[in-house]
This record gives structure tokens, sequence and C-alpha cells, in this order.
């Protein structure tokens, strides 16, 4: 494990790690109803709705008491691409330290970097799970991919995760060379949830004045008003990877009024677009969110920014997440590794 900053940070102290965040459920003995609560405790575990909701939710995420045959599972990223090495990284933050994975592909740098995000709702997930496409990246397109472990909701709702990945971001501009990067050619990107998060960061960067040469979004949520596309309203009733029950409650994690759905780094696609980094979308044409992905790619065509935008024909939400079982995940992948040959050039 290698610490970015102040040598090895235990896995206890990392942010993600944290348990004391804005969002969790505290009773005080000093509360008029505490009565109430207290009965509703000996009743029922755990006390709150949301952590109801929520435990079986990661349980269920995690593959908690599956049995798997391993020789029904995809090859692992390491057997894949044992040529990336992976790496454990503790950046600095005012938080504490993020744990990030760091994919480094064979050979000397400075290499362009990646900063990713992994998706899951803004509720589960972490970097281990998203190890094939940081992998695959850091492979076949020769980058130093840096993939962040951020505080969820809804213990942490926004904008604490995009905070800790804010925190990553700089640390690449300042100490990227210490992982074989190069600072002039940061990249962002993410799945799902993590691709609001990349998104969003270019947002912020563009304020902070942190340069970012190009962004890579799959399957994003860019505009938490899912409701007002076509696409969402025709296939989130009964979606399979996402539906329209888990994004209100993932919508209602993260952000805790309705007034943060119109923030521009939570719904980068309501932000002021221009100078946006050149973009590419991966979308799946059985998502509910290709509608929204579309109009993004609109807006910020709009803008004066150069997009591509990738639909899988009949593809699911996240349909690049396990190798070899779908075509339109390997074009994707090209397509991938065809924009940021590029971006690497500055294109």
């Amino acid at each position: 494990m290698t610490d970015a900053k102040n040598g090895p940070a235990e896995a206890s102290a990392f942010v993600d790690a944290r348990t004391d965040g804005p969002g969790v459920v505290r009773l005080s003995q000093n509360d008029p109803a505490a009565p109430f609560y207290r009965m509703l405790v000996k009743l029922r575990t755990p006390v709150a709705m949301r952590d109801m909701m929520l435990a079986p939710v990661r349980a269920c995420y995690r593959g908690e008491g599956l049995t798997i045959d391993p020789a029904e599972l995809p090859a692992s990223a390491a057997q894949l691409y044992p040529q990336v090495s992976v790496s454990t990284l503790a950046v600095p933050s005012d938080a504490g330290p993020v744990r990030c994975e760091c994919f480094a592909p064979p050979g000397a740098g400075p290499r362009p970097m990646m900063l990713y995000v992994h998706g899951g709702g803004f509720v589960v997930g972490r970097s281990e799970d998203t190890a094939f496409i940081t992998s695959r990246i850091a492979a076949e397109s020769d980058v130093v991919v840096v993939s962040v472990n951020y505080r969820m909701a809804p213990e942490w709702p926004f904008p604490a995760g995009l905070d800790d990945c804010m925190a990553v971001l700089r640390w690449l501009r300042d100490k990227g060379g210490e992982i074989g990067g190069d600072a002039s050619r940061i990249l962002v990107g993410g799945d799902s949830a993590g691709g609001n998060l990349a998104a969003a960061l270019a947002i912020r960067a563009r304020e902070e004045r942190v340069s970012i040469r190009a962004a890579a979004l799959l399957c994003p949520v860019t505009d938490f008003h899912f409701e007002r596309f076509p696409s969402f309203e025709r296939l989130a009733p009964t979606g399979v990877v996402i539906d329209a029950p888990f994004m209100a409650f993932a919508r209602a994690a993260y952000l805790t009024t309705a007034a943060q759905w119109r923030h521009p780094w939570a719904s980068p696609a309501l932000a002021d677009l221009n100078g946006y980094p050149q973009t590419l979308i991966i979308s799946g044409a059985a998502d509910p969110l290709v509608d929204e992905n579309r109009a993004f790619a609109e807006k910020l065509k709009a803008a004066g920014v150069k997009v591509v935008h990738f639909v899988g024909d009949a593809a699911p939400h996240g349909f690049y997440f396990f190798p070899d079982l779908l075509s339109e995940a390997d074009a994707a992948f090209a397509a991938i590794a065809r924009f940021l040959a590029g971006a690497r050039q500055g294109a």
C-alpha cells in the first residue's frame, strides 16, 4: 500500500470507511419522541426506513449468501491483464485519506492519467468491482488509471463523494508524476453514478482551474430529472439492471433536497457547458438513461464541445461490465480506445 503523502494508512482510516456522516441515523434520549423510537427499536432492525431499504441492496449487490461456481464466472481482470500492475494509494484530503487503486500499464512514463469513478447508484460499489474496466483501459490505451473509493450516500450525501474525487483530481495535478503520470494530460471517466461524478468533476474542475483533457462517461447519470425522458418512462418501470424504484431511492439518498437536483455539480447537463472537455458517452439502447445521454450529447455539441456518442444496439445499462459476453461491449471498448488515442494527442 502506498500513501500519496504520509506513509501507510490503516484501512479503517479511509474516508469510504467512515461511519460518522451527516446521513447516519442518530437517536437522542432527549428527543420528546424517544419512547416511541425505543419501541420501534424493539420491533425492527434497522429502525430507519432508508437503512431497511439499503441493507438488502448492499448485501445483494455484493452477492452475500450466494454460492458461485468459479467455472461459470468470466476471467478476472488480473488473469486478463497480468501486465497491468495494481497498487493502492492513500490520497490525502480534508476528510481523511481516500483509498484509490492505481492501474498502471508496463513501461516507462510519463503517461496520461485517468481518474476513474465506479458506479453503484451512489450507495454501493468499490474500485474492485470495476477492475476489468479500469485494467482494460490501462492496457489498451496506455493510461495510468486511478480508481477512487469515495464516500457513499445516504451516510454521506452530496457533495461528499464529489469532494473526495476532487481531492484526488488535485493530487493527480500536483503529485501525479509520482505514479508515472503526466499532469498535462488528465482524463476523467466513470460508469453510471460514477459517470455522473466524472461529468460533474469536469464542471467543478473548470471552476477551480484544474485542466481536464477529456471525459469518458459510461452510461452516466447527467440529469436527475429522470422522468422527463421518454426512454426512462418506457424502460425503467421493468428495468433489470436499473429501474425506476431504485433510481428514485438513489436520487433521494444522494440528494437530500429537490433543489439539489438542479445543481450543476449534481446534474451536469444543466450546467454551463462552454469550455467542457471533449467527451465520449457510451450508452445502451435498452438503458432507461439512453435518451438522457442523447440530450446531454446534444447540449455539449450546442456548446461547441467535441462529442462522440456510442450507443450499443439492444444493450442494457452497464453492458460493458463483463468480458466475453456481448459483442457490443467489445465495440464500446474499441470506441473508448479510439477516443483516448485522439485525446492523448490533443485531437
